[in-house]
């Protein structure tokens, strides 16, 4: 069904990296969503009534903020794929990481509001009529949102969409409520504990703890998470096969949400080498990083003397530095300014962040490792962070 629905609705769902091939998988995601959980919400509330059961009523409560949330994610991913414009220049994909904040809010307010109910069918417990058929469309109901779930993973993980990954979680805490209710009905057949009310309460409560999880999910990239070291890796391959390229560090990406990714590199070129040779090799880099990923990359060009054997002696050193010190993760940029009776050697730095607790050990820990090369060397050092690990 889930090929089915792709292949009929969406038109080069290949093309994940397209805003709006993008938009195309949010809106069948937001009108599947509206239509299986309006559907599951009418079928709960029939059982509830009919049974007089509370927790089957605030599943079916729980289901129609589900189709409310697909609603938002409609509109969301809608809204997501619009242009930049002058007040938003990056565009607004970000909207689509909000989108998952609101549906993770709407779900705790259900969450709260359930637990008012429940609590009161605890204190005024009425009898629940278990019925064959109310359990079997219950299972019914269980297996849609497995369906559902799994409908919800498939986009999502094609997209890489933080927002349908959310809603794939919910479709996972919603089998857990609903089996948890047939659990409750069935217990009631079999016992003369009515623990209806309480079964609710504590559907309430998995949604409030739903509803929080998924917050934390979707927060994250406004927050300015770590980039996917897959694609730092991949990134960092296409610029060290540009030809020339004998180097690549201080690589920054920035989200600006799903498909709207921007990115700035230190790429090292032979000083010796024709400028404009190593210019265009450079622009071809980019658009590259444009054609696979949609990535708007500017490569910033480091020019590095390879013929001075001083730095090759120095590099080969501190690479063995690096490699043995704790805190230390790389050194680039480094250069030979010769004086009289000194010679600074100036270089950056990157440090874990272990190591940005430790910065004036570390840069005497440099300079006592410079002198055994020789006396006159003197570290100037600049630390960086590793923005992409």
């Amino acid at each position: 069904m889930t090929k089915f629905l792709i292949g009929r609705f969406i038109k080069d769902r290949d093309n994940t990296d397209s805003p709006e091939v993008r938009e195309s998988y949010g809106k069948l995601a937001g009108v599947t969503g509206i239509c299986t959980n309006v559907f599951l919400s009418l079928l709960k509330a029939l059982l509830g009534i009919f049974s007089g059961s509370i927790a089957i009523l605030a599943d079916a409560v729980n289901n129609l903020s589900d189709a409310a949330a697909s609603v938002i994610t409609f509109v969301g991913f809608k809204m997501a794929a619009k242009k930049g414009d002058k007040a938003h220049p990056y565009g607004h994909a970000r909207i689509e990481y909000m989108t998952g904040i609101v549906v993770a809010a709407l779900i705790i307010l259900v969450g709260f509001q359930l637990i008012s109910s429940s609590y009161e069918k605890i204190l005024n417990p009425n009898p629940v009529a278990f019925s064959y058929p109310t359990a079997i469309l219950l299972a019914v109901a269980i297996g849609v949102k497995v369906w559902q779930m799994l409908f919800y993973f498939h986009l999502g993980k094609r997209i890489k969409s933080a927002a349908l990954k959310a809603a794939g979680i919910d479709s996972r805490n919603d089998v857990v409520a609903t089996s948890a209710v047939l659990l409750a009905l069935a217990g009631g057949r079999l016992t003369d504990v009515n623990a209806d009310g309480f079964m609710g309460l504590a559907v309430a409560a998995f949604i409030i703890y739903s509803g929080f999880g998924l917050i934390r999910e979707t927060v994250q990239p406004l927050l300015g998470q770590a980039p996917d070291p897959d694609l730092i890796k991949k990134i960092k391959e296409l610029v060290l096969r540009g030809d020339g390229v004998i180097g690549v560090h201080d690589l920054i990406v920035h989200d600006y949400g799903p498909g709207r990714i921007f990115a700035s590199v230190h790429i090292e070129v032979d000083a010796a080498r024709d400028i404009l040779r190593s210019h265009d090799v450079i622009d071809s880099i980019e658009r590259e990083a444009m054609k696979r990923w949609n990535i708007e990359l500017v490569g910033h060009m480091d020019p590095v003397d390879t013929n001075d054997p001083l730095i090759h002696e120095l590099k080969t050193r501190m690479a063995d530095v690096v490699a043995s010190a704790d805190g230390v993760v790389d050194l680039h940029d480094l250069r030979v300014v010769r004086g009289e009776e000194r010679i600074n050697v100036i270089f950056d730095a990157v440090l874990s962040e272990a190591g940005l607790a430790r910065t004036d050990e570390i840069r005497e820990m440099l300079k006592r490792e410079l002198k055994k090369t020789d006396e006159r060397l003197e570290a100037v050092v600049t630390f960086d962070t590793d923005y992409s690990s």
